[in-house]
């Protein structure tokens, strides 16, 4: 990979291309780029952003992609039948995966932290580039997630921080396997659920990923990364020394290396002391509010611990950790109505926000819109538990077709079949033709006291969405 290199980034705009096309402009590369939403008029302000960041931006027609001389970077989804793809085909330019590219970043770096897991992989990612960035250690940071630390009005997109190459901090992706291709240093896994592989598959892709790790930072709350931990600990006459060191944590159980006590939520945070296995405790504060968000802390802290950072430095930073967007954010309230936007789209996501938001009085008016038609037909049944345990008898969930922006897909179950099957467990799910029709429903529903929350991944203009619905609400 050459610093000076020409990479063409399809897709340039999504959550996982556009940091890596920022650091790789940083390097020194020549970047370009297309993004069929910035054709659609859709995003543009980060469009402008990235342009002003020096990525020169193309029509998605193949017309960017002109040389040999290039690199074209996609996604595994990324279908054939693309044209940039088609054009690197013809003009001879090289065409890889965007997980390649980073992982060969990656692992090039002396010190490299890996954060994986189904759910929390984005919060604890920032939570340790913010505690690094405290420390002084200019960490490069690659994020799935905007992290609201790094926001100025001159980088109003924080999802990539610059810093040496030497330490590179990374959230890690299992969704299409790629997850193989990383040998971090540090492995932090913090939880192990269904979500776009099977539960087996998942567990070789995260032990393997674990077993190429100096150090392990594994949850115990977890049944499915215990057992990694347990694995790990267990003598094996096979490992010759090559096993990772193991830092454990858990919000309950005081064999862990970081344990969670005196938990204290509020609204707008929370408080635990930060007990260490081995002696004392550490006050912490948390300005996100959750359980969910103490366990992210935590591994955030072990991580932190195996970089050389003190706990007690890394506690007194996560006072200041202002969060990542889309992850419970509130938009703003209007006429007693609070709006809140949110990035959870599996079951472990899910359960987290609403739990949260459960132990709050107020009714939560909800839209849900799963992010694709396959992890619909992969989850269909853990959503329908989730919602039917995790709804109140006064909550109403309302859902628009899954987001869907072009391919092949099987799209034979949708929102239809998922509101069915949820109505009938005795809760209140609606699905509606589109997200306009949910928009409606919503509005004609909340009263003062309420909570709506809009909930999805995979379309940032969800986040529009939600503060469209709250100017409305301001407006009446």
């Amino acid at each position: 990979m050459s610093r000076d290199g020409r990479y063409f980034f399809c897709g340039v705009g999504g959550s996982g291309m556009a940091p890596l096309a920022l650091i790789m402009g940083a390097r020194g590369a020549t970047v370009e780029g297309s993004d069929r939403s910035r054709d659609q008029g859709r995003n543009l302000e980060k469009f402008a952003f990235l342009e002003r960041s020096g990525v020169r931006l193309h029509p998605q027609d193949g017309s960017g992609v002109t040389s040999p001389e290039q690199t074209l970077v996609c996604s595994a989804a990324v279908e054939e039948t693309i044209p940039d793809v088609q054009a690197a085909r013809r003009v001879g330019a090289a065409v890889r995966l965007r997980a390649e590219l980073l992982a060969e970043l990656f692992n090039a770096a002396p010190l490299s932290v890996g954060v994986a897991g189904t759910s929390g992989k984005s919060t604890v990612t920032a939570m340790i580039a913010w505690i690094l960035h405290r420390a002084g250690r200019e960490p490069t940071v690659m994020n799935g997630a905007e992290m609201k630390n790094f926001i100025t009005a001159d980088r109003p997109f924080a999802s990539a921080l610059v810093g040496r190459l030497g330490l590179f901090v990374s959230e890690v992706d299992e969704s299409d396997g790629s997850i193989a291709l990383y040998r971090p240093t540090v492995a932090v896994v913090n939880n192990v659920a269904l979500d776009h592989k099977s539960v087996e598959e998942l567990r070789r892709l995260f032990a393997d990923f674990v077993g190429r790790a100096r150090t392990a930072v594994l949850n115990l709350d977890n049944v499915e990364t215990r057992a990694v931990a347990d694995a790990l600990a267990a003598p094996s006459p096979a490992d010759g020394g090559g096993s990772p060191g193991v830092v454990t944590y858990s919000l309950r159980s005081h064999e862990a290396d970081l344990c969670a006590e005196d938990m204290a939520p509020a609204p707008d945070g929370v408080s635990f002391t930060l007990r260490l296995r081995a002696g004392g405790g550490v006050p912490v504060r948390l300005r996100t509010p959750g359980r969910h968000n103490v366990a992210n802390a935590l591994a955030a802290v072990g991580a932190a611990q195996a970089c050389g950072v003190a706990a007690e430095e890394a506690a007194a930073a996560l006072a200041d950790f202002a969060g990542v967007r889309r992850r419970l954010e509130v938009v703003g309230s209007a006429g007693g109505v609070t709006v809140i936007d949110d990035f959870a789209h599996n079951p472990d996501k899910i359960t987290a926000t609403l739990e949260t938001l459960h132990a709050f009085p107020g009714r939560l008016l909800l839209m849900f819109q799963p992010h694709g038609y396959g992890p619909l037909r992969t989850m269909r049944e853990a959503f329908v538990d989730v919602f039917a345990d995790q709804l109140g008898q006064e909550d109403v969930l309302v859902m628009p077709e899954p987001v869907y922006f072009g391919g092949t897909v099987d799209r034979s179950v949708g929102s239809r079949e998922l509101a069915a099957d949820i109505a009938a467990r005795g809760r209140r799910a609606e699905a509606l033709p589109d997200r306009a029709a949910c928009g409606e429903r919503l509005l004609s529903l909340a009263r003062p006291g309420d909570r709506l929350v809009i909930m999805g991944a995979r379309d940032d203009t969800l986040s529009q969405f939600a503060a469209d619905l709250l100017a409305r609400l301001a407006g009446r």
